[in-house]
């Protein structure tokens, strides 16, 4: 048994298709492929492509439909964006000795790259599956003629953790960013059968009553005649089950009025607001060829160009987990695929077990002045083109405070070692945060660091002890000594004004932070950032000088045995 997933490209970069009940001057887009369209997709390339007889489809089809039917799918959509021409069609009528014409908008998605993924949450057995992957590879348009498709049924491994378009089925709105979509989508086939019996017994009902039938070894009466073909007549425009009402032309249903097809519904999908954009699709960059690269920096500015006016650094969790959350998204929605390297999270959502070598977003305070003005986007295990493409798709962030939108720009990419050529504060910034080129022994507290696990007073889950946990899971040397900085020095009290807990993600099992200064033997290379929400900006050190003096320490904090 298997959950099907079909995938699906769309090689002219266009997709073709209006809504039900729209006409197509009117600019609308079916946006995503509706289910009734998609089975109906199905059916007609089985009887085009695998042979099947015109009168009737095999049963192992007909059990197919019905499964899919049984069930909304759910959708995973690529990046698309509402396009058009006009052009004047001529009608073959002079006027004043000129031929009339009339405005004719032609309306489609512009899908320049990534893949639709629809997915039935349904077992089917191996025929059915075997037989859907067959049609999927038969399919060669979805919509107009001019849409040209290549699909094919995923395997489960390919399938992502996550969908972006789903029925609303009385949910509540997740939140701003989504929008509403009706979708026509078919009843199962006990539903419509239901309904059929029902419907065809009103529809009876409004006929005159049928004139008594014929005596045994009589022919019937011309007027029992009649209305027994008016009868059979309304009967026949209800299709005898759900496959025959999915077969119906537009042509049959215009001349019966109807002005939905039968067995058919209206469904509610949320999608995201800019699964369609209005315009120009957005350019995109060329990104198969880019190398792999350790870092890369964003700046980030206001509309009116104040610094002062950026998020203080009381706000690095936040802001990092807000950026965190943006990348993972847009990577879902641009390529269809999840990115373990900025997720931290498999395929299937589990979290990586990789010492800490995907990427850490880490929003900066580099010129100093309390504000954040930058992100770095760092991986040990380095940044793929996949990834960078993403990285430099991101245009805009958003603060709490009436700030709004905050726009990003890219301003390096490349190993650590080439940040320190940044131009000066921001090379100063550069320097505290990774440290002279051969390393400094002494890192003190650049934002608090939480503890991962309930604090106790001795042991591995003490403060020294969950900071030497926290080293060696990055294979970073032992600290030969771990000294809580004194919270009452002005320099540190800033420390408890930090936000300490995510909106979206676990709960700190303590909601403390705390100044540390670390110890090495030997030089270590930063950055250096440990404890919850490392990869989000807490828990970041700062080299310190030889000749830098920290206030007097608390020692009973930092004991380990």
């Amino acid at each position: 048994m298997s959950t099907p997933t079909l995938r699906l490209r769309f090689p002219g970069r266009r997709y073709h298709a209006t809504p039900w009940g729209r006409h197509v001057n009117e600019g609308a887009i079916e946006w995503p492929p509706s289910p009734w369209r998609l089975l109906r997709a199905l059916l007609a390339t089985g009887y085009a492509t695998l042979g099947w007889p015109s009168s009737e489809a095999p049963p192992e089809a007909r059990a197919l439909i019905a499964a899919l039917a049984s069930v909304l799918p759910r959708y995973r959509l690529p990046p698309a964006a509402g396009a058009h021409t006009r052009h004047y069609m001529p009608l073959g009528v002079l006027d004043k000795g000129r031929e009339k014409t009339t405005l004719v908008f032609d309306t489609w998605a512009q899908i320049d790259d990534g893949e639709l993924l629809v997915q039935w949450d349904v077992d089917l057995p191996p025929e059915q599956t075997a037989l859907l992957a067959r049609l999927a590879g038969h399919l060669n348009y979805l919509g107009r003629s001019e849409s040209w498709v290549e699909a094919r049924l995923a395997g489960p491994d390919e399938v992502p953790p996550e969908f972006d378009c789903t029925p609303v089925a009385g949910r509540l709105i997740p939140g701003p960013g989504w929008e509403q979509v009706s979708l026509l989508a078919p009843a199962s086939a006990e539903e419509y059968s239901l309904w059929r019996e029902e419907a065809v017994a009103t529809a009876l009902a409004a006929l005159p009553p049928l004139p008594p039938g014929p005596k045994p070894g009589k022919k019937p009466t011309k007027a029992y005649m009649v209305a027994q073909a008016r009868r059979d007549e309304v009967a026949g425009q209800f299709p005898v089950d759900l496959h025959a009402a999915l077969q119906i032309t537009t042509h049959l249903l215009q001349q019966q009025g109807w002005s939905l097809p039968p067995g058919s519904r209206q469904v509610v999908y949320l999608r995201p607001a800019d699964a369609l954009e209005a315009g120009a699709p957005r350019a995109r960059r060329a990104h198969s060829a880019a190398a792999p690269v350790e870092a890369m920096l964003l700046s980030l500015t206001t509309a009116s160009r104040n610094d002062h006016a950026l998020p203080p650094v009381t706000r690095t969790l936040p802001q990092g987990e807000r950026l965190h959350r943006a990348l993972v998204a847009l990577a879902d929605r641009r390529f269809g695929t999840v990115l373990p390297v900025l997720s931290g999270c498999d395929a299937a959502g589990r979290p990586l077990a990789s010492g800490h070598q995907h990427a850490h977003v880490l929003p900066m305070d580099l010129d100093g002045d309390g504000h954040l003005e930058h992100f770095l986007i760092w991986a040990p295990q380095q940044l793929e083109a996949t990834a960078q493409a993403v990285v430099r798709a991101l245009r805009q962030t958003y603060a709490k405070g009436g700030l709004g939108e905050l726009q990003l720009a890219l301003t390096a990419a490349g190993s650590l070692a080439d940040l320190r050529g940044l131009a000066l504060p921001w090379s100063q910034g550069v320097e505290r945060l990774l440290g002279p080129t051969a390393g400094a022994t002494r890192w003190i507290t650049a934002t608090p660091f939480v503890p991962p696990r309930f604090l106790k007073p001795r042991g591995r889950n003490s403060l020294a002890g969950q900071v030497a946990a926290e080293l060696a899971a990055r294979g970073l040397p032992e600290a030969c000594e771990v000294q809580p900085l004194d919270p009452g020095d002005p320099r540190w009290s800033r420390l408890r004004h930090f936000v300490r807990t995510r909106q979206g993600g676990p709960q700190p099992p303590v909601d403390c932070g705390f100044p540390l200064l670390l110890h090495f033997e030997r030089p270590v290379v930063g950055p250096l950032c440990l404890g919850y929400g490392s990869h989000l900006g807490l828990g970041r050190f700062c080299a310190l000088g030889d000749d830098e003096q920290v206030v007097p320490v608390v020692p009973e904090l930092g004991a380990a045995t």
